[in-house]
């Protein structure tokens, strides 16, 4: 079983297309949306949801109005400002770090466990997908992700699948450490830009730190051909291996608005590009 990551230092590159397209290639295989923040591989993989499980991390506290005396001390010493004149917690600005917990004379203040949001297990017509949805304005998406990776991992060897493409978050943070560590191989997505060069040189950065083996893919590349020369000269300096260039093409645009990948929608120029590097990426990573 092998496992690729999608990524890219920055949103709106193009990776959950790339990804949607790689699930219409691939064959025995498991997906997996890791991001969990702004989801969206469902969108072009339209599942239909086998079970769905809440998803709890992090605290909250909670004033038990009947024996708080309102003396003030829990106020006085929360740094966030989450408690308000009446004594009532705001559950967004409460940060769960339980210090009005510990002060309370009189033991009113209890710390809650999250509900923080959602993960389902699907089927789709190109196969499984292990999906979630993290909650508004809540936090500990890097263990929401490896929730979603386990579970895909567990699917793959109970069906005795080949491959696990996963369809990690932009940036840099939790959610995209918890995304790549172990993979096999990290794909990542960048656009002929400045910010997208900079953007990507940090994500690549990143899964050096942890060892996982990275290629690079420029979309829209003849959008800016000096700069994708630029990302050429970057990965030759830096011995990452570009493994493709896809051209701008409105067709895709077009497959995202009835719900299809570009592999489903168009037998074009960016289907063929997309399969060969899809082919490319099945011999290397094996």
């Amino acid at each position: 079983m092998k496992q690729i990551v999608v990524i890219s230092g920055k949103g709106g590159t193009g990776k959950t297309v790339l990804t949607g397209a790689f699930a219409a290639l691939a064959k025995n295989k498991v997906m997996a949306d890791c991001d969990v923040d702004a989801a969206d591989l469902h969108l072009l993989l339209k599942p239909r949801i086998k079970e769905r499980h809440i998803f709890k991390s992090g605290v909250t506290a909670f004033i038990n109005k009947e024996l708080c005396t309102q003396c003030g001390k829990c106020r006085e010493i929360c740094r966030f400002d989450a408690i308000n004149k009446n004594f009532i917690v705001d559950p967004i600005s409460c940060e769960g770090c339980a210090f009005c917990s510990f002060v309370c004379p009189v033991k009113a203040i209890k710390m809650g466990e999250n509900t923080s949001g959602e993960w389902f297990i699907s089927d789709t017509r190109f196969g499984p997908l292990v999906h979630a949805k993290l909650g508004i304005a809540e936090e500990n998406s890097g263990k929401l992700v490896a929730q979603v990776r386990q579970k895909a991992k567990e699917i793959a060897e109970s069906e005795n699948l080949d491959w696990i493409i996963i369809d990690g978050s932009p940036g840099i943070g939790c959610s995209v450490i918890a995304s790549i560590t172990g993979v096999n191989c990290a794909l990542v997505v960048t656009e002929p830009t400045l910010s997208g060069l900079h953007d990507a040189d940090r994500v690549i950065r990143v899964a050096a730190h942890f060892n996982v083996p990275v290629k690079l893919i420029v979309n829209k590349y003849d959008l800016n051909e000096e700069i994708t020369e630029k990302i050429k000269k970057y990965c030759q300096n830096n011995s990452i291996p570009l493994v493709g260039k896809i051209g701008f093409d409105e067709l895709i645009v077009r497959a995202m608005v009835k719900g299809k990948s570009i592999i489903e929608y168009s037998d074009g120029e960016t289907k063929e590009k997309i399969t060969e590097i899809w082919n490319k990426l099945q011999k290397e990573v094996k």
